[in-house]
């Protein structure tokens, strides 16, 4: 066990790293958040603050010129950016998400375009698995990518595509046999810039409000197939895969914007003062905090246990995956709830950012697999 324990200790690196990204978020990307929150618009400050240090995208190998970071360094990066813009730390969250399936599954080919571009900033990356009637059920399809000689054509509508209109490239999921359920999905890239793709209007959401969510919609797309990410009929199983790791970046993201909230919550109950002293004074109020501040702990101990379960790819991973995300998110949702609820009538407010970590907190209960369906997962895979 100590051995183990070992191959996921957090490194001088990894703590430097830390630092260099929570000094850029508190300067570059944390002035916008309340504005980006209140306006729903993108975080384009965000964008360019870690393309520009080369933190969009720190998951891609350096062989494609990415700065080949290992999982727990992806985790810390999004981790950190969320702890002040919950919406801002789905860039490199989504990048990796989106990305992943060319760098699991791809042709070297494919590797070297993609991650490539990636890489250089040339463009964001999303992924397209879920449909108006395929949710959790994501086996039940209905996009079809039809064979036409050297090209495939894809007609269809993805929905709930985080980053959608924004991001230049796509992995997209569709069905190439129909009578083979799961084994008869393939994935493809696609590009914005393919005929025949288009974007709904984005979604009015609770939280995350910049980071677009838009429906996809593919109108007889004509791709090349060499634009196909590994065998026909592996899609599924590589989306799958996929999720394994990136549920882990969830993870990530929760413990960030729970770990905001806590800071925030912890500054204001020393200062504000009733009964003639600091409500932090409060045993209730401690006991709160404590609270809070030892399930947020567990919530990263177990996301740092993945992620270095991630970058082995250990057996085990499907059930740390879906565990991480479903505790750090719950953890999340609890804690930012008792944040607002220390601060009080002020925590209610849009004036302090408690109740936008709050309302951000709740999507990383839900999305890449509700923790309803993390349980289902966890039962199906116990250690």
């Amino acid at each position: 066990m100590s051995q183990d324990f070992d191959l996921f200790r957090i490194s001088e690196e990894h703590e430097m790293l830390r630092e260099a990204v929570r000094s850029l978020a508190e300067a570059k990307i944390a002035p916008f958040a309340a504005e980006v929150d209140e306006q729903g618009r993108f975080p384009q400050e965000a964008l360019d603050a870690l393309r520009g240090n080369d933190l969009h995208a720190v998951h891609v190998p350096e062989e494609y010129g990415g700065a080949g970071a290992d999982a727990l360094a992806t985790v810390i990066v999004i981790e950190e950016v969320a702890r002040v813009c919950g919406s801002s730390s789905l860039i490199p969250a989504v990048n990796k998400l989106g990305s992943l399936p060319v760098q699991l599954s791809g042709s070297e080919e494919l590797k070297a375009k993609y991650l490539g571009a990636l890489a250089r900033g040339e463009g964001m990356f999303s992924y397209c698995l879920s449909e108006p009637e395929a949710g959790s059920d994501a086996a039940g399809m209905k996009t079809r990518a039809v064979r036409d000689g050297d090209f495939w054509v894809l007609n269809g509508v993805k929905r709930w595509i985080t980053n959608a209109g924004v991001s230049e490239f796509y992995t997209v999921m569709a069905v190439t046999d129909p009578s083979l359920r799961s084994k008869g999905i393939s994935a493809f890239v696609v590009e914005k810039g393919d005929e025949g793709v288009s974007f709904g209007a984005p979604e009015k959401k609770l939280g995350i409000k910049g980071s677009p969510t838009r429906e996809v919609y593919f109108d007889n797309v004509r791709i090349p197939a060499d634009r196909m990410i590994g065998a026909e009929g592996t899609g599924f199983a590589t989306a799958m895969k996929t999720l394994d790791h990136t549920r882990v970046t969830i993870a990530a993201q929760a413990v960030g914007i729970a770990q905001g909230a806590l800071d925030y919550a912890k500054g204001y109950v020393q200062e504000r003062k009733q009964f003639g002293k600091a409500i932090a004074e409060f045993q209730g109020v401690q006991f709160m905090l404590a609270d809070m501040a030892m399930k947020l702990e567990a919530a990263r101990q177990m996301t740092y246990v993945a992620a270095a379960k991630s970058q082995r790819g250990d057996a085990d991973l499907t059930f740390f995956g879906a565990a991480a995300k479903c505790f750090a998110s719950d953890v999340a949702m609890e804690v930012t709830t008792d944040a607002v609820q220390l601060l009080g009538g002020y925590g209610y407010t849009r004036d302090y950012p408690v109740e936008r970590m709050m309302r951000d907190a709740k999507i990383t209960q839900i999305y890449e697999g509700t923790n309803q369906v993390q349980r289902i997962v966890m039962a199906r895979n116990l250690p």
